[in-house]
């Protein structure tokens, strides 16, 4: 499972999951299913012949509210939390069959996909697992937003966010390469603000949206609680940034920093640092880990992740 494994590797079977789209609020079917070495992430939409978007800077469409892909015209929308668990877990390879045009929400984390992951394991490739190597220093920075990656070993993050009372400010670090993922991220839940639900109806999104799906948070505080973590928030904006830089197609291996940034700056990320040949360089594993750290087992099986 850890993320410094040595070779690709896919799930060991097929995965099924169902619910409605957080923005459109349409039932969706989807299925994950082993793909060969070097396939990478593909998304296959079933209800338009089968037609194909491969997860990739390239593709990247809108990006305010969530991450979505278009090819052709063919949108695949809200991709950043599958997206993440699939980084965060080791998944190099697989194809993503929906029938409709959004990723089913499900409980608003990565929890579920990662539950699944361990049910069905994973399968180990003959292919060497090649990381996107940071070398120089990128950024972008919007006003008092920013983020920038810069050289460092494993896949460390370093995010703080700055909300409006009651979240408020917040901070989080942790390091994909040493196993933070299943147990410090996956489980965080997307969240919003009960005051912006109107406004976000009349734009046309969160028709999905439920207490089941999001935590929901009042001006007294979260109304559907308890909370996972007591920094849930920023946990969760570590979640979509994990999913959003998966888009780079490749894992990284620097440090990450990012301060009330979102998808948009997520993804100016990725493609900021893609036209910079100059900035990083492919290279086979993270070999400054212990081989220990480096091909680490799964670990237990989730029951809930809910302390």
């Amino acid at each position: 499972m850890a993320i410094g494994a040595h070779f690709e590797q896919t799930i060991r079977s097929e995965v099924e999951f169902s619910g409605v789209g957080l923005h459109s609020g349409a039932f969706v079917s989807m299925r994950l299913i082993p793909a060969p070495a070097g396939s990478g992430i593909v998304f296959r939409r079933t209800d338009l012949d089968n037609f194909e978007i491969p997860a990739n800077g390239r593709n990247v469409a809108k990006v305010s509210y969530a991450t979505s892909l278009m090819r052709q015209s063919v949108l695949i929308s809200t991709t950043e939390h599958l997206l993440s668990a699939l980084i965060g877990y080791g998944v190099d390879n697989v194809i993503v069959e929906v029938d409709n045009l959004e990723v089913p929400i499900l409980d608003g984390s990565a929890l579920p996909y990662v539950q699944a992951f361990e049910t069905v394991g994973l399968k180990v490739q003959r292919r060497r697992r090649e990381y996107l190597r940071i070398l120089k220093e990128v950024e972008v920075r919007d006003g008092s937003k920013f983020i920038g990656v810069y050289p460092g070993s494993g896949y460390s993050i370093q995010y703080t966010i700055d909300f409006p009372a009651p979240i408020g400010f917040g901070t989080f670090k942790g390091d994909l390469a040493v196993g933070d993922y299943v147990r410090q991220i996956a489980p965080a839940r997307t969240f919003g603000f009960k005051r912006d639900e109107a406004m976000l109806r009349n734009m046309g999104l969160i028709r999905g949206v439920s207490d089941d799906c999001a935590i929901l948070v009042g001006e007294k505080g979260v109304e559907n609680g308890p909370l996972r973590f007591s920094d849930e928030f920023v946990r969760h904006k570590v979640l979509d940034l994990i999913g959003d830089l998966a888009l780079a197609g490749k894992r990284i291996e620097g440090h990450v920093v990012a301060e009330r940034a979102g998808h948009a700056m997520h993804t100016a990320l990725v493609q900021r640092l893609l036209r910079d040949r100059s900035a990083w360089e492919l290279v086979h594993g993270y070999d400054h880990l212990p081989a220990h750290v480096a091909e680490r087992k799964p670990a237990p099986r989730l029951q809930t992740a809910l302390a």
